[in-house]
């Protein structure tokens, strides 16, 4: 496979109340290249819509095969891919594990690159991360909200 330049992945969720509405902003760019998404939610929870940047992400990315640097302020999200905690979750059929549907459809888009993950400080300065948090805020703010049927469901399994 030829040398191509790694993508690189801004990411950010928001939550107004924890849970409450919610929204994620993420940033992609490729060489000259850049995409930005959001989405808001009416009732999540903020770590969900950090691994929901994430994905969104990743899944934006046509090609398999792709470096890709993820820039996060979530430890969640870091710490658990790069401190090896979701593959012994994984192992573990994820039992009694807070959203499995979303690490689940992490892992299948996860695996279809090389990614490594760099944790930011959060409202530091880093233009990508507050933009991507902007993003996030305006999005749950919106009014067209979707239903994050994960959540609601672990609700209602409880």
């Amino acid at each position: 496979m030829e040398n191509r330049e790694p993508i690189k992945l801004y990411t950010d969720g928001a939550c107004s109340r924890n849970p409450g509405p919610g929204g994620y902003g993420m940033i992609l760019t490729w060489k000259q290249h850049r995409k930005e998404m959001s989405e808001g939610y009416r009732k999540t929870t903020n770590n969900r819509m950090e691994l929901l940047a994430v994905i969104a992400g990743l899944e934006a990315i046509k090609e398999p095969g792709y470096e890709v640097i993820i820039y996060s302020d979530s430890k969640y999200v870091v710490d658990s891919v790069e401190k090896g905690w979701l593959w012994n979750w994984e192992k573990n059929h994820f039992k009694d594990k807070k959203n499995e549907d979303l690490w689940r459809r992490f892992i299948i888009t996860y695996r279809k690159h090389k990614v490594k993950f760099i944790w930011l400080k959060g409202h530091a300065g880093h233009p990508e991360n507050e933009r991507c948090d902007r993003l996030a805020v305006a999005a749950y703010k919106g009014d067209h909200l979707k239903t994050d049927f994960g959540f609601e469901s672990e609700l209602r399994n409880g």
